[in-house]
């Protein structure tokens, strides 16, 4: 008797601990009796026919990523690995369906994006890929949603999270862009030599103007110096004619000439016959050209008058 109530207790014992069973939070618990399903479990103390009834899996409630990467090739011809993301979760009321229907939702899952990704991006080339990259997901995910509810999942969303193209491609296309950006450089650096150039020839013609404009204002104000000197100096000083005169002012501008010449820093080194005889021949070759300037306008008034 002893024994059978030993036993008997042990029996009592397991089969309480067989009934009682916990679900986490956010998971649900799939209840079978004999190999037929009987209900779904939610988180908290559940409560079982020992022996008869077992948990036959339980199911994630929460919202779940598969990465999925896919090796296709453009409308160029160009190799590229499309990695894609693809946020999924069990919906409310369809646990059974996400159990019993799919023996493995995350290949079904995958198969259709491989289905989808290879049916668009061979019709795209590669640099209009990187920019309709949404349109891609977009399609997996409404391919997805459309297949997936039958099977009691619900699509969140689907992202592209990476192009990838051939290293030998990327290097290729980097260096289009480089050789690109150069031509634009170079481009836009021979607009602002042309600029500079432009530039630096009207400054000069100003210039040039500006100094032309100087040396004449300069000439004249000679002419009218002169002409006062010789004015000032036939009053003041009694019997002097004009060559008299013009042979003193050009002395006194010969000596002024050598003293700028003596002070200057960055003249070269000259030589100017300096002695009295020098300096009369100076002063007849000046005179000569005087009076030859003034021959010039009689000349031709007589052979007008003829």
């Amino acid at each position: 008797m002893e024994i059978t109530g030993l036993v008997l207790l042990v029996l009592i014992i397991a089969a309480l601990f067989n009934a009682v069973f916990l679900v986490k939070q956010q998971t649900t618990a799939v209840i079978e009796r004999f190999g037929k399903f009987v209900r779904i479990s939610n988180p908290g103390i559940n409560i079982k026919i020992p022996f008869v009834e077992r948990i036959s899996g339980k199911l994630s409630m929460r919202i779940m990523q598969l990465d999925v990467p896919v090796e296709t090739k453009t409308e160029d011809n160009v190799f590229v690995n499309v990695s894609i993301s693809v946020q999924y979760y069990v919906l409310a009321n369809k646990e059974f369906e996400a159990f019993y229907k799919l023996d493995n939702a995350v290949q079904q899952i995958t198969a259709y994006v491989f289905d989808v990704v290879r049916a668009r991006v061979p019709k795209l080339p590669l640099d209009d890929l990187f920019e309709k990259k949404d349109d891609i997901a977009d399609a997996v995910k409404g391919e997805l949603t459309e297949i997936m509810e039958q099977f009691g999942y619900g699509i969140i969303k689907a992202l592209v999270t990476d192009l990838d193209p051939d290293a030998k491609v990327k290097a290729a296309m980097n260096e289009i862009n480089e050789a690109q950006r150069l031509r634009v450089a170079a481009s836009e650096k021979g607009e602002a030599e042309k600029i500079l150039i432009v530039k630096e020839a009207e400054a000069q013609a100003t210039s040039n103007a500006l100094r032309g404009k100087g040396i004449a204002d300069e000439r004249q104000a000679i002419i009218e110096g002169l002409k006062e000197s010789i004015d000032d100096f036939q009053k003041s000083i009694t019997g002097t004619g004009p060559m008299e005169v013009m042979n003193l002012v050009l002395l006194t501008q010969y000596f002024d000439s050598l003293k700028s010449i003596a002070q200057s820093d960055n003249s070269s080194s000259i030589f100017v016959p300096h002695s009295p005889g020098a300096l009369t021949d100076f002063s007849a070759q000046m005179r000569d050209a005087l009076l030859q300037g003034r021959q010039v306008p009689e000349k031709q008034f007589r052979k007008e008058d003829k």
